[in-house]
């Protein structure tokens, strides 16, 4: 009985090919199709369901439904059966339809005599197409046999929707990857960029869903396979022991590559009559699909690396390796699900711009698209599926959009904006050898950060007064193993030779949360941005801190040095990362090297507790920079990396400033002088109004030196301390309104 299916399955799948092949409009392949998939099921009804856009499915074709009921009748994700599977992505297989909860009855087609009731997801690699139905008047619900049957054809469906099989003028689908889209993600760095896609991973194109000789392709399947099988033994072979996260992660792929279940379903898949390719992808699709609903993080992990292995293993059987031979563009916009930050610097500063469907505002890509100045967008659901190599695309990291394919309308109005952009830019041009001093005589530092030797030039460029923060963790993260002392002493003294004599704040090694180096083993904890990181990393792991902070000393060689802890948030945490230091020192001296001219050692005010710290740390540490971005989630406890609750909390809310304008009282008691350092910085109205609350100095990415510059020289900031403390008086929860009024009423804002 199973040959028998497998038999008219595959018979099945070779008329729907032969349908593809046929020289017809899309509409006419659909009508064929739903009547081969009928004749083939025994059933009275098949119908395909597509998506008109993303929360709407319409009636595209049908055998057995009322055929003026095409091409209207349509539904929301989520209504009626049809919707419920588009929904889920689950099927629905029930013997009674209309006493299922959720039926919706569909006059027009004539539905009400059928009983039974097969619908499946159309869905190609997690992103779901349409729906598949068939439906009887018999009271039946259909067999495991005749269900797995039709997941095969609705997978070759979604190859033939990939491939535009589909593409009609009589109203049905328009063609795919041709029509504008418009991706709503969020802000990893602001900024905005007109230029090509340029895909990180090209997907496969499987491009012969069916094949005709199934022990062919499952010997294919099988070699294969085997490839797979001994390249992870190899580069399991070529792990040194001490890489025992990589071995976890390698040994992770080796049970899947090992594992009889899936290499079972893929060989029972192309009996039916798919080809290996598609067999590969099915399995992945199912894969993906469960990835977005298994809440468990080591299910996702492990699901993550099954589709990691898939991609390998359709690109051992398509020969379509990750480098496709595409030309990088014209004005790159790289587009990706997800980038290491190895990878991410080998493209150097081509690109124009980041788009990502996953990725964080902490995270090393945000990092290094802060460090080359250019936008980034991230959580872009759904972009890498849509987008195709050299696809026009506009990015607008201030809002968190991506217009792939744009209208001329919207293309219009960003080259306006960035235009604009491009003229102010060289206005700030003109101020670079000017201080920051506003109209009340005060004048305010304007510091750059950086984190690759890469950013230094812009020192002289942007007019920054010297590197309020320099990250050291990029070198640690771009990197399989931990770097040699001496690399990095090369490396930092590289850092100051381009400085110049200007001051650098070199910040010690800040991982965890959503920095995991590659070679840790990331913790498993609930919530890592309140975890495990920074200087706890740092002190529990004193070696390393002791490594890092010898190759500082070593670059210096006679030179000032000035170190900053990231995350300090209690005294005795400073205080033991301060005597690390000053043993280091004494270490280094008994060696004979050259010591550093003057030393500056301070801390981050990341969390609310140092700022009630003793006075005896404020005595004690050289400096303190306000560390914004942190210091903000954890004042308002809103998760940084949440969408639902950051943007909920302003900056300019009346109670933060007030926090601030404390912290500063407290360091101006004691002398130590104090910075803030962050986004925030670096956006004209919120540096205004931190320099109101008395800070001094200002550390932003080095593109934000000239707009807050410009800003601060046309102001007086006892008139802006007078407009937010009044907006407070009159009871204003944040100040960001009043102070735009005043602002713009000056001509300082358009």
């Amino acid at each position: 009985m199973v040959h028998n299916l497998e038999s008219e399955s595959r018979k099945l799948l070779g008329r729907l090919r032969d349908t593809l092949a046929e020289d017809s409009a899309g509409q006419a392949r659909l009508d064929r199709i739903t009547h081969l998939i009928a004749d083939s099921m025994q059933t009275e009804v098949c119908s395909i369901y597509l998506f008109r856009d993303k929360d709407t499915l319409e009636l595209c074709a049908t055998e057995g439904l009322k055929a003026e009921a095409v091409h209207k009748t349509r539904m929301r994700i989520g209504e009626g059966l049809v919707g419920r599977v588009a929904k889920s992505r689950c099927m629905v297989n029930t013997a009674d339809a209309p006493a299922e909860p959720g039926f919706r009855y569909m006059p027009e087609t004539g539905e009400e005599i059928y009983s039974s009731f097969l619908g499946l997801p159309i869905q190609r690699l997690g992103e779901i197409l349409g729906v598949l139905v068939v439906q009887s008047k018999q009271v039946r619900a259909f067999t495991e046999d005749e269900v797995y049957a039709l997941e095969v054809v609705a997978m070759v469906l979604a190859e033939m929707t990939e491939l535009g099989a589909f593409v009609s003028d009589e109203g049905g689908m328009a063609a795919r990857h041709t029509h504008p889209v418009m991706f709503r993600g969020a802000t990893g760095q602001e900024g905005v960029a007109e230029g090509n896609v340029y895909l990180h991973e090209p997907r496969v194109v499987v491009t012969n869903p069916v094949a005709d000789d199934p022990e062919a392709e499952s010997k294919r399947l099988e070699e294969a396979v085997d490839t797979l099988r001994m390249s992870v033994a190899d580069m399991l072979r070529r792990l040194a022991p001490t890489d025992k996260d990589q071995h976890e992660v390698l040994e992770a792929y080796q049970m899947f590559a090992n594992s009889r279940g899936w290499m079972r379903r893929m060989q029972e898949d192309i009996a039916r009559g798919l080809s290996a390719e598609a067999a590969v992808e099915k399995e992945q699709s199912v894969a993906r699909s469960r990835l977005a609903t298994v809440p468990d993080a080591y299910m996702r992990e492990r699901l993550q690396d099954l589709d990691d292995l898939s991609n390998r293993l359709l690109r051992i059987l398509t020969g379509q390796g990750k480098e496709t031979g595409a030309a990088m563009p014209d004005n790159p916009i790289l587009v990706a699900r997800n980038i290491g930050p190895g990878e991410l610097l080998d493209y150097g500063k081509k690109l124009k711009g980041i788009v990502l469907e996953q990725g964080s505002v902490g995270s090393h890509a945000a990092v290094v698209a802060r460090a080359w100045a250019i936008p980034l967008v991230i959580h872009a659901e759904g972009i890498t599926t849509e987008a195709l190599n050299g696809d026009p695309i506009l990015i607008d990291g201030d809002q968190g959009l991506a217009h792939l394919r744009p209208e001329d309308t919207v293309a219009s109005a960003f080259r306006d904006k960035i235009a604009m952009q491009a003229k102010a830019q060289k206005r700030y041009a003109g101020l670079v050898g000017l201080p920051a001093q506003t109209l009340c005589g005060t004048t305010v530092s304007l510091q750059m950060n950086a984190g690759l030797m890469a950013d230094l030039p812009s020192l002289a460029t942007s007019g920054a007064e010297g590197v309020g923060l320099f990250r050291t963790e990029l070198q640690f993260l771009i990197r399989n193993t931990v770097p040699r002392r001496a690399e990095l002493a090369s490396i930092y003294a590289r850092v100051m030779d381009a400085a110049r004599g200007k001051r650098v704040v070199f910040r010690t090694l800040d991982i965890g949360s959503d920095k995991v180096l590659p070679y840790m083993k990331p913790q498993d904890e609930p919530n890592p941005a309140m975890g495990w990181r920074a200087i706890r990393v740092g002190l529990d792991k004193s070696g390393v801190m002791r490594m890092q902070l010898q190759a500082l000393v070593r670059a210096a060689a006679g030179r000032p040095l000035t170190i900053m802890f990231p995350f300090v948030a209690q005294f005795d945490e400073y205080r033991e990362a301060k005597q690390i230091f000053d043993s280091v020192l004494a270490y280094e001296k008994k060696l004979g090297h050259i010591l550093p001219s003057s030393v500056e050692v301070g801390a981050m005010l990341e969390t609310p507790s140092l700022a009630f710290a003793p006075d005896k740390f404020f005595e004690e540490t050289d400096f303190i920079s306000i560390g914004g971005n942190d210091l903000k989630q954890f004042f308002f406890a809103a998760d940084r990396e949440n969408e639902r609750v950051r943007r909920r909390y302003d900056t300019l809310n009346f109670s933060f400033l007030s926090f601030i304008r404390q912290i500063v009282a407290r360091c101006d008691q004691f002398g130590t002088p104090v910075s803030f350092c962050g986004e925030d910085a670096g956006r004209p109205l919120e540096a205004v109004a931190l320099a109101a609350m008395g800070v001094r100095t200002l550390s932003m990415r080095p593109a934000s030196i000239g707009p807050v510059k410009a800003m601060l020289r046309r102001l007086d900031l006892t008139e802006i301390a007078q407009v937010i403390d009044e907006a407070a008086n009159a009871g204003a929860q944040s100040v960001r309104e009043d102070l735009t009024k005043y602002l713009t009423s000056q001509g300082l804002l358009s």
